[in-house]
């Protein structure tokens, strides 16, 4: 079993983007792993893992068109943020695992571990704008998520390039710090975010439905941590290298994502009076022009004694030329 600070059982288990640049000098390479394709005379490498990455970025977009059409809907903007970082994540991951960037690229690596970081943050904070401690939508609101995401990237990003270049004290070879920001702080986040959604549903809402969501999110995504670092190498085995451990926790953290988006839809309702194209507007439109069409296939009832109805006007002087004008009344 893994110590804190020590990566090494991890990456000789599973393909890390941070594996090719701590441990060890020449970093450290996993006993089994997915096997490449040529392509246009490049090695692409991990290409199953690349389909569920690609999958994920369009995954990603229709969730934040659906969330960007509920205009009314509550925490509509600072959920969207979170969303935009995990498709971040998705493809500078992307870039990395395939190979299209050098896996040693210290600076990528190091952006990569900031987003996720930030990812987890940004998640957390999402997860207070339910209990309204400021107004969802308000500059407060929003700058707060985005400066403080921003705030947590940067350390993150800062602390990792220390890391693998040995500087401030902090060694490749034992990275303790960054063991603790990726799998301390970050589930730390992840567990808090999960106790904040059920104290809400639980006081605030009358249907539970939304616990199955969340329920089913948290369960996806510890189902692919435990895949990624416990049964990856068997999976390599048994697959004779088509795919491994990534390959399922990269599906699972896309369906835990998917039901955080199933989660915040389920609990925010739009205003109809705001919403666009609503149906019910428009069966009551044709009602309304089927009641106009019917009223008009009938004569105009007659004057009461001594007014007039609706906006009738007498014929006298130089209008007396003319018809009868009716408009009816409603």
């Amino acid at each position: 079993m893994s110590l804190p600070g020590d990566f090494v059982k991890i990456c000789e288990t599973v393909a890390l983007t941070v594996c090719p640049l701590v441990g060890r000098p020449e970093g450290i390479e996993p006993e089994c792993y997915s096997r490449n394709v040529e392509i246009a005379g490049t090695l692409i490498f991990q290409p199953a893992t690349i389909i569920i990455h690609v999958i994920a970025l369009v995954m990603t977009s229709i969730m934040i068109y659906h969330i960007k059409s509920k205009y009314t809907a509550v925490g509509r903007k600072e959920i969207v943020m979170f969303f935009y970082l995990y498709m971040m994540v998705t493809f500078i991951e992307l870039l990395l695992v395939s190979g299209i960037v050098p896996a040693a690229s210290d600076y990528f690596v190091a952006g990569h571990i900031g987003l996720i970081t930030a990812t987890f943050w940004c998640l957390l904070l999402n997860g207070f704008v339910g209990f309204q401690f400021a107004e969802d939508g308000t500059p407060l609101s929003l700058w707060s998520i985005r400066i403080s995401s921003l705030v947590v990237f940067l350390a993150v990003f800062g602390l990792s390039i220390a890391t693998f270049k040995n500087l401030a004290g902090f060694t490749f070879d034992h990275p303790l710090a960054l063991w603790i920001v990726l799998y301390i702080f970050n589930g730390a986040a992840l567990a808090i975010y999960f106790v904040l959604q059920i104290v809400l549903v639980l006081n605030t809402l009358d249907d539970r439905w939304p616990l199955g969501d969340i329920l089913f999110g948290i369960s996806f995504y510890v189902i692919g941590q435990v895949i990624l670092y416990l049964f990856s190498v068997k999976i390599c085995d048994t697959a004779k290298h088509y795919i491994d451990g990534l390959f399922f926790g990269t599906i699972c953290t896309l369906l835990g994502v998917m039901m955080v988006y199933k989660y915040w839809d389920s609990i925010t309702k739009e205003d109809l009076e705001f919403s666009v194209g609503s149906k019910q507007n428009v069966w009551e439109v044709k009602e309304l022009l089927e009641d106009e069409q019917a009223y008009s296939n009938y004569p105009p009832p007659p004057l009461p004694q001594g007014g007039f109805t609706g906006y009738q006007q007498p014929q006298s002087g130089y209008n007396a030329s003319y018809p009868q004008q009716q408009y009816g009344a409603y």
